[in-house]
């Protein structure tokens, strides 16, 4: 415990509360967070007073409040996962000599929010505020295969979603169903040719501390390239920023 045992718990509290899908009964909150009825009670209590709790009486359960909503959005406005991770990138496109980026998942595409491009190597259409489909995307591959299946079933329900681009890649859920579960048991994804002829990608999630994906790393590369190296590359450089922003470093598989 912290030299401020009050505020431990009760980000212990906002965390579980945060990574629940519904509001939860106070019973629950207690079991989680390994708190005294007593102490949870009045945790929520002073939080619910500073808007970063609601309590649904009729429901007897408890949620995120407002304010909870206004520390998410500044964090959205400080962009602070493009700061954290330019310089790692930077050092991974030194490392492999190779253009690396950052891309987050916005429905079904990919939006690239952060690109190091490598000296002498091609031109990608990868650049910032770019989106592409993330069925077909390296980065796209390793944040689906890192959801949970109801979400992707929810995201790609029938062949009409597959976008095509050059004639490859998947075009109907089961194809992307092994194409994701591949993924995970490899540890990485990978993309060759699909959005750009002639040139291929590997890719790692980052993820929270729920292990729900938020971004990921991946490198391009010519694919007549030596690619020795960049999975376990890449994969160092997605659990570093894994760890900056306090989430859990996961296995394959």
């Amino acid at each position: 415990m912290s030299q401020v045992p009050a505020a431990t718990r009760a980000l212990r509290v906002l965390r579980f509360l945060a990574g629940q899908p519904d509001p939860v009964p106070l019973d629950r909150i207690m079991r989680a967070c390994e708190l005294p009825r007593s102490t949870t009670y009045h945790l929520l209590h002073v939080m619910e007073e500073e808007g970063f709790v609601v309590h649904l009486a009729d429901e007897h359960r408890f949620g995120l409040g407002p304010a909870a909503f206004e520390l998410g959005s500044g964090y959205a406005r400080q962009e602070p996962l493009q700061r954290i991770a330019r310089r790692p990138l930077a050092d991974l496109v030194d490392r492999v000599a190779q253009s690396a980026h950052l891309a987050i998942l916005h429905g079904r595409e990919v939006l690239y929010v952060v690109e190091e491009r490598a000296p002498r190597r091609p031109p990608l259409v990868t650049d910032v505020g770019v989106r592409l489909p993330a069925h077909l995307t390296a980065s796209g591959r390793a944040i689906l295969a890192r959801l949970p299946a109801s979400q992707v079933r929810a995201l790609y329900p029938s062949a009409t979603e597959f976008v095509e681009r050059h004639g490859r890649g998947p075009a109907a859920p089961s194809a992307l169903r092994a194409l994701l579960s591949d993924t995970r048991q490899r540890g990485y994804a990978v993309e060759d040719g699909e959005v750009t002829p002639g040139l291929a990608s590997v890719a790692v999630a980052v993820l929270d501390h729920n292990r729900h994906p938020v971004a990921a790393v991946a490198v391009t590369y010519p694919d007549d390239s030596d690619a020795d190296g960049l999975p376990e590359a890449v994969t160092h450089t997605a659990g570093l920023l894994t760890r900056r922003i306090s989430g859990t470093v996961t296995p394959p598989g």
